[in-house]
């Protein structure tokens, strides 16, 4: 049967004993969206394998090609070729987000394909959805494809331990602080307020790390509130914060946002969109949403409401970070985690996603990443009651608890505003309800929450 499907999609029976040889291949395609060190885990995967005697096949564009049963996307990859390329971002490979799980022929052509290419070996690399597809990949292969997923994201929401980041994950966070370092800098000159959108749809480690990093005014994450989500929230959350701030004279600031705010958005809060795409069954595409313009024109009408003006610029950052060439941190942990995949496959190793946790390779098993009530892999989120978080929180400048317990402070909210000390509190004191308690320090040093 393989063989037969292997001579109708290479045209040639050469090209299917060359496949087909007891040489066999370590295939190596990457997934999702790009990465700081892709390149990185591709060249140290291949060395090793290479210096172990393994010939290995690099695969264009992720899956896209394989789901089509084409075999002719390609490349071998070669000590020489891969010897530097590690220095630089983007993917030599392609990527793509193709999936092969949306239907079972999809899965059948990659397999096929693979074990045309006498691929026995494939090392994925990706995020949460191309870990999903590794894994079913080899299920639907049943033993003739040995799978490892190398963790890759940006948004850093991979099932990891809390200490564990995935790499590419500091190299964008450290690019995105040097861009919202300058846009502080711009804001303190020009007397504006950035609204920075960033990268992150299910989780908000990379606005957090980039926010908490260069000092923003406030970071705002889809954790810390519940859902559904009102976008009067945000707006109120956004407009406090610029109140407040106004109070002590100031008229900039910088808010980083996760774009995955939008997603817990209670739909009919976005229903009155009129500029943004919808379905054939006239539903609302939320990832049409333009999240920057909409709370920038939002906050400037909650505002005008309150007799304040002020100047708002929505900025989105991401793209200038996930092709970015990696930080020497990124370059060295991906290279780690390439090798150790490779290591880890040429020694019989399946079925687990590469990891390395203080200094030590550990696999974690496919079968230990899916959530049981989804049924896809899980995502790690912010954990708000860490004391990293409350950190975070208290360095921001927002309405807190204590300023709705401070009569000083509230009345000098309140006067900017031209409004009276009792309707400042019944707008805007529903906020602390969506605060996390404060953090003390007991004489042992403990932190808790108080």
């Amino acid at each position: 049967m393989i063989q037969q499907k292997c001579l109708e999609l290479s045209g040639t029976q050469p090209s299917y004993d060359e496949c087909m040889e007891d040489h066999k291949k370590l295939g190596i395609l990457v997934g999702g969206g790009p990465a700081p060190g892709i390149n990185a885990v591709i060249g140290a995967a291949t060395i090793r394998a290479v210096l172990e005697g393994m010939d290995v096949v690099g695969v264009r564009d992720g899956f896209e090609w394989l789901m089509q049963g084409n075999i002719e996307n390609v490349t071998p990859l070669t000590i020489d070729a891969v010897s530097r390329i590690h220095f630089r971002g983007g993917s030599n490979l392609g990527i793509s987000r193709a999936n092969p799980t949306s239907d079972p022929k999809y899965l059948e052509n990659v397999v096929t394909s693979l074990l045309c290419l006498g691929v026995t070996r494939l090392l994925t690399i990706g995020g949460d959805d191309t870990a999903f597809s590794a894994m079913k990949v080899e299920e639907r292969a049943a033993g003739r494809i040995h799978v490892v997923h190398v963790p890759k994201t940006i948004d850093n929401d991979l099932d990891l331990p809390p200490a564990v980041d995935t790499f590419g994950f500091q190299t964008a966070r450290h690019y995105g602080a040097e861009i919202v370092k300058n846009l502080m800098v711009d804001a303190k000159t020009t007397s504006r307020w950035y609204f920075v959108i960033t990268m992150g749809r299910k989780a908000g480690h990379l606005a957090l790390g980039i926010g908490k990093a260069a000092g923003a005014t406030l970071t705002l994450i889809p954790e810390e509130f519940p859902k559904p989500l009102r976008l009067k929230t945000i707006v109120d959350v956004l407009a406090g914060a610029i109140i407040k701030r106004l109070s002590d004279g100031r008229r900039d600031g910088v808010a980083i946002i996760a774009e995955g705010l939008v997603l817990d958005v209670d739909p009919d809060d976005l229903a009155s969109l009129d500029e943004v795409e919808r379905d054939a069954h006239g539903h609302l595409r939320i990832a049409e949403v333009n999240i920057g313009d909409l709370l920038k024109a939002r906050v400037t009408a909650r505002l005008k409401e309150l007799g304040v003006k002020a100047t708002t610029v929505a900025k989105n950052i991401g793209y200038e970070l996930r092709c970015a060439d990696p930080i020497p941190y990124d370059m060295e942990y991906a290279r780690d985690l390439g090798y150790c995949a490779a290591k880890y496959m040429l020694a019989g190793g399946k079925s687990a996603m590469v990891s390395m946790q203080g200094g030590h390779f550990v696999p974690i098993p496919f079968s230990s990443m899916i959530d049981r009530e989804t049924g896809r892999t899980r995502v790690r989120l912010v954990d708000i009651h860490s004391t990293r978080y409350a950190i975070a929180r208290r360095y921001m400048i927002r309405l807190r608890r204590d300023d709705f317990d401070d009569p000083r402070e509230l009345a000098k909210f309140a006067a900017t505003v031209k409004m009276s000390v009792e309707d400042f509190r019944k707008q805007f004191e529903y906020l602390i309800g969506f605060e996390p308690p404060a953090l003390v320090m007991d004489a042992g040093g403990e932190a808790k929450p108080l």
